[in-house]
């Protein structure tokens, strides 16, 4: 097929696959593939899977119009420990930031606590004489006279990277500056961060570990994104390289090169753009989007057809789902819970004799062992195949042979073997061991995701993408309490379709304390004023023409408080007589989510926000419902069925040859190329108008 008018390209390249999609103006994918990840060299896959969706398509390298990209090499480069050799530099008497940090344990009473890794050993925190004041005055000047004895300590350290945090530098970056223009003259081979670039705000704990997690993968992402941007130019791409966000918009090669702490999380936020961007096409308010990949399964909650964004997350917790055991970063992002449960998870017997499942994963290479690569250690994927949901036939687009007997044999020696006596366990019963822990384990993690976020489960539609999500929705849900599921079209690429639907956008939050009784407009518009002409350079150099739109927000809680509450700001100027109705908005809001306000206390507002974006593609309506028909199976196939304890036969269905209105009940198999919707018992699935397969519960009394 061949299309005379531009063509939009995404990657997104995760832990085993990178997954390839192109798509036309008119929004219709055209092509789409899944490459094992090479993670020697991620870019050497990404181009393999655009020159396989290109020539699928008929198309050339001059018609591609537009490139997104996402990738997980920034976090698996900070969750693996494999970035540059980082030294800070803080202002003097205050350099031991980092073994202070709150001032707390994140477990009380644990005596073996293991603290985050936050990086730099306290040999490598440096400290310079000078100092401003919170409001941005110059205390003490800067003691250039101690910058050479910084210098022979980073050349005898063979450091690599230093992430510059200077007291109170988020009102005025001069000694940063300074500091970094003598370091650059000194030695031009290091890798500058400064705090005031990459997350001017105040609390400087989270500002260093900020500007430490982008100094230590800086060099790693600017060789990566240049290898990108001359294998791809090489090849006849002419348009601008754009990368996915954590935020969930998009950004140049440039910005991404000078903040890559920004990029991490990139490919689960496309998955939920994709899901929020098919909850407003299927007039759905609350959904679960749920992303199963082949190394971790990331949930998020969308409320009102918008993710729920945060302003901070953790890096590599020490202790999985506590907060506080990881290294805090402040950026903009998509709030979401991501556990190590993938099709690639590890399974293994603790200690104690427990099925364990993950967080280790056996990736794309040697990958699962049913896959015949190599791979020695039973999987997530392994257990799926020896209970029949995987058809060896059609996997992959036909690309990887399925070993159903290696699957099993490999279960049998992880499992069955080691615990066997106890429980008695054959390799049909180890595979159904490690498909109930990896279930429950992410079921687990969406209750508590929604807990925190003070949502219910119960009456949310969860949205499954990704190459493991549809496999194992139907059964995540039953668990969650989740009735219905969506599962949209080319699920198996979920997170790179998200990519073509995101804006062009970037964010800045920047620091400004006052009172809301002695607010000083005139200030406050200055501040305004010039984040809006930042975030508008960096937004127009990746979408030159089109409307772009604005939005501002204030961080604001009662005097003496620890944490902010977001106020949405009108896109003007601020003036005097705006003040009541912000106050009026910040009690209206603290009341909603606390019970009740504060009346007397004084307002502060410690941090003021921006965002600018390009348009998105418009979201289609919803259409109408088509007349339904019950369809039957061509073929079965025999599966383990986990509602009834027993093999049965599946229905075997073609997701090409699925027409909208047509209705099944399970158990089933839906297949595609990249994927597979199992329709367990106590699930019917329906074709809507879009395409999209439906899944909902069925209760237990019409059951046959």
């Amino acid at each position: 097929m061949n299309t005379a008018s531009g063509v939009r390209l995404a990657i997104d390249i995760g832990g085993t696959f990178t997954d390839t999609v192109l798509m036309d103006s008119a929004s219709r994918v055209l092509a789409t593939t899944k490459t094992p990840t090479t993670p020697d060299a991620p870019a050497r896959a990404a181009l393999e899977g655009a020159q396989q969706v290109l020539g699928r398509a008929g198309c050339g390298w001059g018609q591609v119009s537009a490139f997104i990209h996402g990738t997980t090499l920034a976090t698996n480069a900070l969750i693996e420990r494999r970035g540059a050799r980082v030294a800070t530099i803080t202002t003097a008497g205050f350099r031991d930031i980092l073994e202070i940090a709150y001032e707390r344990r994140y477990s009380q009473y644990a005596i073996n606590i293991e603290k985050p890794d936050l990086i730099v050993p306290r040999k490598h925190a440096l400290t310079i004489g000078g100092r401003m004041d919170a409001q941005g005055r110059e205390i003490a000047p800067l003691d250039e006279s101690a910058v050479a004895s910084l210098v022979d300590t980073l050349r005898h350290e063979g450091i690599e990277a230093v992430a510059i945090c200077l007291l109170h530098s988020y009102a005025n970056p001069a000694h940063e500056l300074r500091l970094a223009d003598l370091l650059r003259a000194a030695m031009p081979e290091l890798v500058l961060s400064l705090s005031h670039d990459v997350s001017p705000e105040a609390r400087e704990f989270d500002r260093l570990c900020t500007t430490i997690a982008n100094a230590y993968i800086q060099p790693l992402m600017s060789v990566y994104l240049a290898d990108i941007q001359t294998r791809f130019a090489a090849q006849g791409l002419q348009c601008p390289v754009l990368m996915m966000t954590a935020g969930g918009g998009m950004t140049t090669l440039e910005t991404a090169s000078r903040l890559p702490i920004r990029l991490v999380e990139s490919g689960p936020a496309g998955g939920a753009i994709l899901a929020a961007r098919l909850a407003a096409e299927s007039d759905v308010a609350e959904v679960l989007s749920f992303d199963m990949g082949g190394t971790t399964a990331k949930l998020a909650l969308i409320d009102d057809f918008r993710p729920q964004m945060s302003r901070k997350f953790e890096i590599s917790r020490a202790a999985r789902f506590v907060k506080g055991s990881g290294m805090p970063v402040r950026i903009p992002v998509i709030e979401m819970i991501e556990i190590g449960a993938g099709g690639g998870s590890i399974a293994s017997v603790d200690s104690l004799g427990r099925v364990a499942v993950g967080p280790h994963s056996a990736g794309s290479v040697p990958g699962p062992v049913g896959f015949g690569k190599g791979g020695t250690e039973a999987t997530v994927t392994d257990a799926d195949i020896a209970l029949g949901y995987i058809d060896p036939d059609r996997f992959a687009e036909g690309r990887l042979r399925i070993d159903r007997s290696a699957s099993e044999a490999a279960l049998e020696a992880a499992l069955a073997t080691r615990i066997g006596s106890t429980l008695d366990l054959d390799a049909g019963g180890a595979a159904t061991a490690v498909t109930e822990i990896v279930d429950e384990a992410m079921a687990s993690a969406a209750r508590m995701h929604a807990v925190e976020s003070g949502k219910n489960l119960l009456d949310r539609v969860m949205i499954a993408f990704g190459g493991n999500g549809p496999l194992h929705a139907t059964r995540l849900a039953r668990r969650a309490g989740v009735g219905r599921i969506l599962v949209p079209r080319d699920p198996g690429v979920g997170s790179a379709v998200g990519f073509l639907f995101a804006p062009v956008s970037f964010e800045i939050i920047r620091s400004h304390y006052t009172t809301l009784d002695g607010l000083d407009v005139a200030a406050l518009n200055t501040l305004l004023a010039t984040m809006l002409d930042e975030a508008t350079a960096v937004v127009r150099a990746g979408a030159p023409d089109g409307q772009l739109h604005e939005r501002r927000v204030a961080f604001m809680r009662y005097k003496g408080q620890g944490h902010e509450i977001e106020i949405a700001l009108a896109n003007a100027p601020v003036e005097t007589s705006d003040i009541a109705a912000l106050k009026a908005a910040f009690e209206a809001e603290y009341s909603r989510q606390f019970g009740r306000r504060v009346p007397g206390m004084t307002i502060e507002v410690l941090n003021w926000g921006l965002s600018v974006s390009s348009d998105a593609p418009a979201v289609s309506a919803p259409g109408s419902k088509p007349a339904r028909r019950v369809v039957t199976a061509p073929q079965t196939r025999s599966i383990w069925c986990n509602v009834t304890d027993r093999w049965c036969d599946a229905g075997l269905f073609m997701r090409e040859a699925l027409k909208p209105g047509d209705q099944l009940t399970g158990p089933a198999l839906i297949i595609e190329p990249q994927t597979t919707t199992l329709v367990t018992a106590d699930f019917g699935a329906e074709i809507d108008t879009q395409g999209n397969i439906w899944l909902h519960q069925i209760a237990a009394e019409d059951m046959t």
